[in-house]
């Protein structure tokens, strides 16, 4: 008569170690899209950056150099330095809730123009443009951004064409037993 042990494995192959290394948890962040794979274009070379400038962070995985922390990825930040290879960006980082400015640098290819000011410049020139015509036509303008009013009401034509009315009644409930 023989005792049944039942072996289990040791304790290291019981699950995964856990990782926390700079590119852990990456997987999809750090992947081009289908048909986008290879080097950048020459033009994300020749991006012209000026100190200053806003710009969009946005590591590119097929240049290793000069990555920035995947922390980083999607954050949008203001040019404080532009090198021959590289920008210094600065960027707004939540610790223990607190807003720390990161001064980073990072390589051009995993930099973008930011479009975060587009609609402020644009609104710019247009105020700007009805102060001129305000000006020389003699009248105020109002200059302020206001919310959508709500839409206009209307009556709707009713689907039989005729225009009469139709009241529909409940039956009164009748037991079928």
């Amino acid at each position: 008569f023989t005792k049944r042990v039942q072996l289990s494995p040791p304790p290291h192959y019981t699950n995964m170690p856990h990782s926390f290394g700079v590119r852990a948890r990456t997987r999809h962040m750090f992947a081009k899209k289908f048909r986008q794979h290879g080097m950048p274009h020459l033009s994300q070379y020749m991006l012209p950056v000026k100190v200053g400038d806003y710009v969009d962070i946005f590591a590119n995985p097929s240049i290793h150099k000069g990555m920035p922390h995947k922390h980083y990825h999607g954050r949008t930040g203001i040019v404080f330095n532009v090198t021959k290879s590289s920008v210094g960006v600065r960027v707004n980082k939540y610790v223990n809730g607190r807003i720390l400015e990161k001064r980073i640098h990072v390589r051009i290819e995993h930099i973008r123009p930011s479009k975060c000011q587009k609609e402020i410049i644009s609104r710019v020139k247009a105020n700007e443009a009805a102060k001129k015509t305000a000006r020389e036509g003699g009248e105020q303008v109002d200059l302020k951004r206001h919310p959508n009013k709500p839409k206009e009401g209307y009556f709707l034509a009713a689907p039989g064409g005729d225009g009469t009315v139709t009241t529909i009644q409940p039956l009164p409930f009748s037991d079928l037993v």
